[in-house]
């Protein structure tokens, strides 16, 4: 699959209707995000499973200000419309594997039942 793009229009349904979804924010003027971009696009193809999504935060600077992005590139990852990895600055493709794997791997019942358990403490 192809990345896509990923507007105020379409974020919330985004994040809603798959499973797994990993974003990639951006902006042109951005040495980083320029070499991170192949990246991101490589591993859309190799994993179709999973929506990969790109947003450019001088376009969509709601969204990015909405989920805290202070620098760019930033990593998002989101499993079941909860957000399991951020991490600002250049994935290599390694890692971004790696932290796919590791989203993929995650009982969310699990997840979800701690995140119950500190709302509760809260």
């Amino acid at each position: 699959m192809a990345t896509v793009q990923v507007t105020q229009d379409n974020f919330e349904s985004t994040l809603k209707n798959n499973e797994l979804v990993i974003l990639d924010f951006w902006a042109s003027w951005c040495g980083p995000c320029k070499t991170f971009g192949p990246i991101f696009e490589q591993a859309s193809e190799a994993n179709s499973d999973v929506v990969f999504g790109k947003i450019n935060t001088e376009e969509e600077q709601e969204i990015a200000s909405t989920l805290g992005i202070r620098s760019i590139p930033t990593t998002m990852i989101f499993r079941d419309n909860v957000l399991l990895f951020s991490q600002p600055g250049v994935l290599p493709a390694k890692s971004l594997d790696q932290v796919l794997q590791q989203a993929r791997e995650l009982d969310m019942d699990q997840v979800r039942a701690e995140m119950e358990a500190r709302r509760a403490e809260q």
